[in-house]
């Protein structure tokens, strides 16, 4: 989770890095920050809460010059606190560097221990700022070497946009783990975890950012690089991105994700239809592509049974009286005209804990529907994900312990299925394993320490 986007050579490129943070609210609502530069100084403002609230036009105009960086952050490692937000800005020997982050270190206790037994004093918990400390400790003839060796330390996942006074680099790891897109305003290079931001700003998309790749803007232009990296590494860029997390009007890994959503819709109803249904309604917002595609292959009607309030906060000052599933009443209301008497089709993204989906169901009965059948866009999530994905750990993961029909139960739904692993790979890249889906199957790409599981191949077959 968290998303990130940088400008290098436009003279609003703290303002254009404000809107495109707007376009990624989505990756992050925990903290907002930029870092941009004149040529010479590096200029920051970082702050808790959503952008809008972290910027005024007081703060934009504090941070001059034609490059900037910039993050939205939602923790994964780390606590929720000021000292987190990114992008950092610090000074290094000969350098003044800005870092923002998107992914998850897997070996970050190993490298936190050499450091700090070298003496590192760190100010953050998170894992961003290991690699603050490992540039400041790596010696090369330039910045972009610094970096090179860097990042061949670093496991996990990460999309990093790394700036000086002289040059924006963007990096990007040899799995593909996170997304990372490059566009283009006029004369200007334009950076950003997802397209969506890039359409808001009027950039036009370029291309994507590959995996294991290094693009380098500075006054030359704009040069590729590579990681020298093992030829065997193969692509895993994160299923995730499509299922629920990125915006559905962004394009991703080279797909359209509303389109994806849809498909996998389809292909949901093609594998578990419900044959008397009477209408279909997705959980929004994360479900509605998916609805939609199943309500379509099904022949279904497609409602809004659900309306989601886009004003109900991450806290609420609940009534002291009890009111029963207060927090989901909050933020998802039932229309009765539509599910009254009726067998109602309920898709959603995802089930994790289940607390949400078993809060759902009994609303819906409650408004009247007759039979409430679930169907789940992914396969059951069993283990967590330690690539940047906030999912918990594999005890708290509901499909972790129980089977689907002990799900249904427990959520008091008519019946419960979740796309299969083979149909989610059909919808999503034709079946080419591309994608990493550890949080299916258990098949982690970079093994993670203290974690069973063994690393898993594209050719492989289940």
């Amino acid at each position: 989770m968290c998303g990130v986007f940088g400008v290098w050579g436009n003279e609003e490129a703290s303002h254009l890095t404000y809107l495109g943070l707007h376009a990624l609210q989505h990756r992050g609502q925990e903290s907002a920050g930029i870092v941009a530069t004149d040529g010479e100084t590096l200029y920051s403002h970082r702050r808790m809460g959503r952008v809008a609230d972290v910027f005024a036009a007081k703060d934009l105009d504090r941070l001059p010059g034609a490059s900037a960086i910039g993050h939205v952050r939602y923790s994964t490692t780390g606590g929720s606190v000021l000292k987190n937000a990114q992008p950092f800005a610090v000074e290094l020997a000969g350098a003044s560097v800005a870092i923002a982050h998107n992914g998850n270190l897997t070996n970050t206790d190993a490298l936190r221990a050499e450091l700090e037994a070298a003496g590192a004093i760190f100010h953050s918990t998170i894992d961003t700022e290991l690699i603050v400390h490992l540039l400041a400790r790596t010696p090369g003839a330039s910045m972009l070497e610094r970096v090179r060796k860097v990042l061949r330390r670093l496991e996990g996942s990460y999309s990093l946009l790394i700036m000086t006074p002289h040059q924006l680099i963007a990096a990007r790891d040899p799995h593909g783990f996170r997304p990372l897109v490059l566009g283009r305003l006029k004369n200007a290079h334009v950076l950003s975890s997802e397209s969506c931001a890039l359409r808001l700003v009027e950039a036009s998309l370029v291309r994507e950012v590959e995996p294991g790749e290094l693009l380098v803007a500075d006054a030359d232009g704009l040069q590729s690089h590579r990681l020298d990296q093992d030829a065997a590494v193969e692509p895993r860029q994160c299923v995730f991105e499509h299922i629920y997390f990125a915006r559905p009007d962004s394009e991703l890994f080279g797909q359209g994700v509303y389109d994806v959503r849809k498909a996998i819709g389809r292909r949901l109803a093609q594998e578990f239809p419900v044959e008397n249904a009477d209408v279909v309604i997705p959980v929004p917002d994360s479900g509605v592509a998916a609805a939609l595609g199943y309500a379509q292959a099904s022949g279904l009607p497609y409602e809004l049974g659900l309306i989601r309030s886009h004003y109900a906060g991450r806290t609420f000052i609940e009534p002291a009286s009890s009111i029963r599933n207060f927090g989901v009443k909050l933020k998802l209301s039932p229309v009765e005209a539509v599910i009254r008497d009726k067998v109602v089709v309920v898709v959603d993204d995802s089930i994790v804990r289940g607390t949400t989906s078993r809060k759902i169901v009994r609303m819906l009965k409650e408004a009247g529907a007759r039979e409430v059948h679930m169907r789940i866009a992914c396969p059951p999530t069993t283990n967590p994900c330690y690539y940047g994905i906030d999912t918990p750990n594999k005890g708290e993961l509901i499909a972790s312990s129980h089977t689907t029909d002990e799900i249904a139960r427990y959520l008091t739904a008519d019946s419960l299925a979740y796309l299969s692993i083979e149909g989610l790979r059909r919808s999503v890249d034709g079946g080419e394993r591309r994608f990493c889906d550890a949080c299916f199957t258990g098949r982690y790409p970079v093994p993670i320490p203290g974690v069973s599981g063994r690393k898993s191949s594209l050719a492989e077959r289940d």
